[in-house]
């Protein structure tokens, strides 16, 4: 018999690391964009990856989170049987200096 199974914890890039075409890539699919949006109006860890309605099934939801750790832009851990998630706002606009501030405007103006 064999113990619980764990998943892996996921892999970050940290936003220094990112090229400003991966940043623009991830935020430019309107799952994406929803999600970010969603986790800016939060507080951080507050939303686990199954609490955002978006209109894609489990596997690609996991695909989209990737994206998002692969850009700098999303945090994530587990707790208990959940994984949450936080925007990484700070690091990510120490990176980008007002990119995240843009595409977060619902209007989509540059005021």
């Amino acid at each position: 018999m064999t113990g619980p199974r764990h998943r892996a914890a996921p892999d970050h890039t940290h936003p220094d690391d990112v090229p400003v075409e991966a940043a623009l890539a991830a935020l430019a699919d309107p799952v994406r964009l929803t999600l970010v949006r969603e986790l800016a109006g939060c507080a951080d860890w507050a939303r686990s990856c199954g609490s955002f309605d978006v209109p894609v099934g489990k596997a690609a939801l996991s695909h989209h989170f990737s994206v998002l750790r692969a850009a700098g832009l999303v945090e994530q851990r587990d707790e208990g049987p959940r994984r949450v998630n936080r925007l990484r706002r700070t690091e990510f606009d120490t990176r980008f200096p007002g990119l995240l501030a843009l595409v977060l405007r619902e209007d989509g103006t540059d005021r």
